[in-house]
């Protein structure tokens, strides 16, 4: 069993249990006599349902866990993430096969699909001390390990769930249900977590795909195409591009507080916001010092404006995309922008030609006289 070195970062448990609880367990239920010696002086709490985590920190920074519940069928796992969210993260899934041998393995989650869950791969480091145990007595099952980390854990996020049926070939189901609460390693004591950092992301997602992936453009094609209504269309261009920096900014500090809190490993998304970011700032700062209309450097500060302008919405639809993607968004976040997109590139393209033709006959005419 080849696992790799895991961090004292964000810790991500992925649990499942198929059968529904007979009688619910509690810490005053004695382990397993298979158990008790290596797994002895443990500290208990409940943790979800019928979910009881046991666990013990050495000098070594070694931890001790013991996860039990109800358990019919089905299979249980324990998973660390560096970031808090379950792709990129390790897990331990034991189970107890259809021919009755007991499983545990080590599952690398790159994403959210069975495909991409694999076995024998991770970041997780196994302590010497006991090989990983599954134990079913009673009607409950035991997922015993010993993992090596880097320090002591402390404040740590958990997430659990529980899937539907027993793995084949390594092939884990897609969890049925899924809560998450952060666990203080320290106190025992937990707090609900997933309900806060879901809203947050969906408030960052929702705020900056609106300013950027359709205020913004919308305000560009104004500025453009609308010329012919002056001075209208100054003052529309400049009254949206406003509404819509405000609205991507607040969009922006959404995700910084998302960001403190899961620290999600999401380098080139945070990147490139970071970089519209600072093009949003110019824009919003050129504005300030506009040329007056005869000044001889308008025609530059024009170029500037409207390229960057361009350059910041280019690659403002990239990381919305890499958002969505990263994110782990449904299929409604990636088919709804995906209509807006191409509700946006048509229109553009429409414009676009109406404006050469237009252009084109202005041109002919005068070349008439």
């Amino acid at each position: 069993m080849v696992m790799g070195r895991a961090s004292a970062g964000s810790l991500l448990v992925a649990l499942a249990v198929l059968a529904p609880a007979v009688t619910a367990q509690t810490c005053d239920d004695e382990l397993p006599a298979q158990l008790a010696g290596n797994f002895s002086g443990l500290a208990c709490a409940p943790v979800w349902n019928n979910f009881v985590l046991r666990y013990a920190q050495g000098r070594d920074n070694v931890l001790r866990v013991v996860l039990s519940t109800m358990y019919s069928t089905g299979w249980v796992g324990m998973g660390f993430s560096k970031n808090g969210l379950m792709v990129g993260s390790s897990a331990m899934v034991g189970w107890m096969g259809k021919t009755g041998l007991p499983h545990i393995k080590p599952f690398s989650l790159g994403g959210k699909t069975p495909s991409q869950v694999v076995a024998d791969q991770g970041f997780l480091v196994s302590s010497d001390h006991h090989k990983p145990t599954v134990l079913v007595q009673q009607a409950k099952i035991y997922l015993a390990f010993q993992l090596s980390f880097t320090e002591p854990l402390k404040r740590q996020n958990v997430l659990l769930a529980f899937g539907s049926a027993i793995p084949v070939n390594d092939r884990l189901s897609e969890h049925q249900d899924k809560t998450s609460i952060v666990f203080d390693f320290t106190t025992g004591s937990s707090s609900s977590s997933s309900s806060f950092s879901e809203g947050l992301k969906r408030t960052h997602g929702a705020l900056n795909l609106f300013a950027w992936g359709v205020l913004l453009p919308i305000g560009a094609i104004v500025a453009r195409y609308c010329r012919r209504w002056d001075p209208l269309w100054f003052y529309l261009h400049a009254g949206i591009q406003f509404v819509g920096f405000i609205l991507g900014l607040a969009g922006i500090v959404a995700g910084v507080s998302l960001y403190n809190k899961i620290q999600a490993d999401v380098p080139a998304h945070r990147g490139l916001g970071i970089f519209v970011l600072v093009l949003g700032i110019l824009q919003i700062l050129a504005i300030f010092l506009r040329p007056n209309k005869d000044s001889k450097y308008r025609k530059f500060w024009n170029w500037y404006h409207h390229w960057v302008g361009r350059l910041a919405l280019f690659f403002a639809a990239i990381n919305i995309v890499l958002g969505i993607k990263v994110g782990g968004a449904g299929n409604s976040w990636k088919i709804g922008y995906g209509f807006n997109l191409a509700v946006l590139l048509i229109t553009i393209i429409t414009l676009e030609v109406l404006l050469w033709t237009r252009w084109k006959n202005n041109s002919g005419s005068t070349g008439a006289y």
